[in-house]
């Protein structure tokens, strides 16, 4: 094979400068983000098809040298099997990693949105339609008396069966909450389908529930019952709808070539981010329905708790759409 030595160094140093670049970094111990591991590969395969252009060329021993040094440098670092000493940071992965994926997986969010605004038309409909329906849409003794009723009784006093016992209505409520997302998760081995069926079920609960009480005039009290928790937890219980999509895409393939063993090996990081993500929002949703949500008018008001269900909604938008940028250009 003849090759211009010239040309081919002036057109290929370049990528050899930029790895050498990006290992010089990682072995002082900046840890990789997924962006530069995807980037590290890309430059070792280019650098190993130039060393084995190169190596037919003896007089070139000096650029053959570094290549080779080069290129054991990226072996080591892609392929090592030795512990390396970072240890696992909740907190840059829950600022970082977690949004990062989220955004990456951000069509199969949609799609859990989309399937369960479908269920609370359904729950909507359906109640209009049928108030005898209340019994099977709101399988819950809580839901299906009347919703002025509750109100009158919510508003007399704080509820007693919960003076004393917060902590521990908190606790079950995190228990319930997040047993309830990981189910939904764990459903995205059916290939999606149960996992479209339990959100699609979760949104019949929440239209009906929201039909109910707007219905009857009680949507104030029903914002500030449902706002303060509901606008973390939600969205929690998505992002597990979530999750199961990345899983039910690993496992069709649909498009992807590669063995399923390989898929499902490489969406394992996603999914399981995407769950810890969820279980992190369901842990302040349950404080927060526990030690704010159960408490209405007179003694919090519903502005002040529909006041602090919109400032975490939106610094929940926020976190999602821009947490971790900084490290995605980098």
């Amino acid at each position: 094979m003849i090759i211009d030595l010239e040309r081919f160094f002036v057109s290929n140093r370049p990528t050899w400068q930029e790895m050498e670049k990006l290992l010089d970094r990682i072995e002082c111990g900046d840890r990789p983000t997924y962006t530069d591991a995807r980037r590290l590969h890309y430059l070792y395969e280019r650098t190993s098809a130039d060393l084995a252009r190169l190596s037919t060329f003896a007089a070139e021993s000096d650029a053959g040298a570094y290549l080779s040094a080069l290129v054991g440098r990226a072996y080591a670092e892609i392929y090592e099997t030795r512990r390396r000493k970072a240890r696992f940071s909740p907190v840059p992965w829950f600022f970082g990693e977690f949004p990062r994926t989220f955004r990456r997986h951000v069509g199969a969010f949609g799609l859990a949105v989309a399937i369960t605004i479908g269920g609370c038309g359904f729950g909507s409909f359906a109640l209009a339609i049928d108030t005898d329906a209340k019994h099977v849409l709101m399988p819950f003794p809580g839901l299906e008396g009347d919703p002025g009723e509750r109100v009158h009784k919510e508003e007399a006093g704080p509820n007693q069966k919960l003076r004393g016992h917060r902590s521990t209505f908190s606790a079950e409520l995190m228990t319930h909450n997040i047993r309830v997302a990981f189910f939904t998760l764990a459903l995205g081995v059916t290939w999606g389908v149960g996992s479209v069926l339990m959100l699609f079920y979760n949104g019949v609960i929440l239209g009906a529930v929201a039909f109910d009480y707007a219905r009857a005039g009680y949507t104030m009290f029903l914002l500030g019952w449902l706002m303060p928790h509901g606008v973390i937890e939600i969205p929690a219980i998505l992002v597990a709808g979530q999750a199961s999509f990345v899983l039910a895409g690993a496992l069709l393939g649909r498009g992807d070539r590669r063995p399923r063993r390989e898929r499902l090996r490489n969406a394992t990081s996603s999914i399981v981010t995407l769950a810890g993500g969820a279980a992190v929002m369901l842990v302040w949703a349950g404080i927060v329905e526990s030690f704010i949500s159960q408490y209405h008018r007179p003694v919090l008001p519903y502005e002040a708790k529909i006041a602090f269900g919109f400032v975490e909604l939106v610094l929940l938008t926020a976190f999602l759409a821009y947490s971790g940028r900084k490290d995605e250009a980098q």
